[in-house]
């Protein structure tokens, strides 16, 4: 299995349990007289049989992860963690773009002014530039997702 496929698997298995985990919770609380329309019991088996699966199949993309080089020499875990701080500072920076643009809440002339004190443009400039490592840092990801092979651990 590639890792790619092992990636779509693990995004299945997290919908799968996040549905199981809303149907034990809309069944374990009936009203007298009344059944659950499922067995909540026969549910959490279900669950704990998918996690157990789903933390295996977890534990094979991280070491998959640790152990694929690029042709470059890089590891894929490198390539992530650049991703994830490419990640966080896209995020500070549309956050403080955001900030500047303050509805005025001025009811008039006398009261508190405010004031951008860090220029707008140049943070677009960063956020769009981070955009674009990110588009290209993603493609490269995905490409090795598709030619690496699942370590089988």
């Amino acid at each position: 299995m590639k890792l790619a496929e092992a990636l779509l698997l693990r995004s299945d298995q997290q919908k799968k349990i996040a549905s199981l985990k809303q149907r034990i919770n809309a069944n374990v609380l009936v009203q007298d007289g009344d059944e659950p329309s499922e067995d909540p019991n026969e549910l959490l088996k279900q669950i704990f049989a998918l996690t157990q699966e789903s933390q295996k199949l977890v534990y094979a993309i991280h070491q998959t992860n640790a152990l694929a080089k690029l042709t470059d020499g890089r590891s894929l875990l490198a390539l992530l963690t650049q991703r994830d701080e490419l990640v966080e500072r896209h995020k500070i920076l549309t956050s403080a773009i955001s900030n500047t643009q303050r509805e005025p809440d001025r009811y008039s002339a006398r009261e508190i002014k405010w004031h951008k004190v860090i220029p707008v443009s140049s943070l677009q400039k960063q956020s769009d530039d981070i955009s674009a490592k990110l588009r290209d840092l993603n493609v490269l990801i995905q490409a090795t997702n598709w030619q690496v092979d699942l370590l089988d651990v």
